[in-house]
């Protein structure tokens, strides 16, 4: 019966704070064997780290040394428990995660400056449009000023050598781009949708002014619902709570819920009532239908690609969690089969970074106009000489300048010579552009 006992005095401690005291008001074991466990002062607060403690909060003797493996009683408790969180073979995805992060910041800072750059100028002619991207170019330069912090956290065997509040931070910033992206798209979405659906009706009432405060919604929104991250213990890692437990897995439904799902349903209506309306016009020559819909397809293909993945995984997580009913180990098991499926897919979001500058920007025509004319204004601000005058090519200057573009006319048009096409009705030129 005492031998009964002493085996599940370890787990009245580990489920709460106060175990010894828990343990011997239920009568599991006796004052005596409550002394020989956990002499007076040893015993402080576990703190979980996945399934393990963190260092300083384990049971300790008298001369205070860790007696989670060394007392018999509690032989059994560190069967399984390690601070490793399950054991994920983490060291097996170190290369490919720090090779994906540092290209991204490579190739996503310089991308998305430009972008910055060039919406901005857009937005200052006025362009609906154009506040969408420039707010979105911003949102992913804070996300890749912190992949850095990130690189070392995966050098460091994921154990966060920083301070409590930059682990915060950075996983508020990964959290808040990763959501403020996807609801940026859908702005896209409804943008254009009301731009080629409803071209007469919404022809004078798409104003610049509703576009930043829809902006400023988003950012605001996504923040809030992310704050509780400051409240969260901080742990050796940062926010990867392995096997994680009945809060996190119904944050998991919330995320692919609403984060995913909704939006998805958004997107996906939207961009198919656009492609419907620009096949069935008859005043829009093949290549200009086939232009509108390249950026219909640009927002599915980004949404899909990038942010499919990653929330199925969520969403499988948080079944196998109801599935085995919250048990440990199945979790735990299950948790380390998918890990590596889990790196590669929170890659891809992790892309998307790149693939918002060079789908929506770089790959539009007239964006080699919009180099020549940065070329052009370098050149004048660096030389002091105001009167001098490049030329690109003889196309640049017949074609009219982007960034002189009235506000009758979206942006960006991808490869669609400004100005209505010959016989179209002017307001869907305005959605067609």
């Amino acid at each position: 019966m005492r031998r009964r006992t002493a085996a599940t005095a370890p787990r009245a401690c580990v489920n709460g704070g106060h175990g010894q005291a828990q343990a011997v008001g239920a009568g599991l074991y006796s004052e005596t064997d409550s002394a020989r466990l956990f002499p007076k002062g040893t015993w402080t607060h576990p703190r979980r780290v996945g399934v393990g403690f963190e260092s300083g909060h384990l049971p300790r003797d008298s001369k205070g040394n860790t007696t989670l493996e060394t007392s018999p009683a509690l032989g059994t408790l560190s069967m399984g428990v390690s601070p490793h969180t399950c054991n994920v073979p983490f060291n097996n995805s170190r290369v490919f995660l720090v090779t994906v992060y540092s290209s991204v910041c490579v190739l996503g800072l310089p991308a998305n400056c430009l972008t910055a750059w060039l919406t901005l100028l857009q937005a200052r002619q006025g362009h609906v449009l154009a506040v969408y991207l420039f707010c979105l170019a911003l949102c992913e330069l804070l996300y890749i000023s912190t992949l850095p912090l990130w690189v070392i956290y995966i050098q460091h065997g994921h154990r966060w050598p920083l301070s409590p509040w930059a682990c915060k931070a950075a996983a508020y910033v990964f959290f808040c781009n990763l959501y403020v992206s996807i609801l940026f798209l859908c702005c896209v979405s409804c943008d254009r949708f009301l731009a080629v659906v409803y071209a007469l009706e919404m022809r004078g009432r798409r104003h610049q002014r509703t576009a930043i405060l829809v902006s400023a919604a988003v950012f605001l929104l996504v923040g809030l619902v992310h704050s509780p991250v400051f409240k969260m213990e901080h742990s050796d890692t940062c926010f990867e709570t392995l096997p994680m437990d009945r809060r996190v897995a119904g944050y998991y439904y919330a995320r692919f819920t609403a984060g995913f799902a909704i939006p998805l349903s958004i997107i996906a209506v939207t961009n198919q009532r656009i492609f419907r309306t620009v096949q069935l016009s008859t005043s829009l020559s093949a290549a200009q239908k086939a232009k509108v819909r390249l950026l219909a397809i640009a927002v599915v293909a980004i949404f899909l690609v990038c942010f499919a993945p990653y929330h199925l995984v969520l969403l499988i997580k948080a079944a196998a969690f109801s599935y085995y009913k919250g048990a440990e180990d199945p979790v735990c098991a299950f948790e380390i089969r998918l890990y590596t499926v889990s790196v590669v897919f929170l890659s891809l979001a992790t892309v998307n970074s790149v693939a918002d500058p060079i789908i929506y920007v770089l790959a539009a025509e007239l964006t080699r106009q919009d180099m020549c004319r940065i070329h052009k204004g370098w050149k004048k601000w660096s030389t002091k000489m105001d009167n001098t005058k490049l030329t690109c090519s003889k196309d640049s200057e017949e074609a009219r300048s982007p960034m002189s573009l009235t506000n009758s006319y979206a942006f960006p048009e991808l490869g669609h010579p400004p100005g209505p096409s010959p016989g179209a009705p002017e307001g869907l030129a305005e959605g067609a552009c």
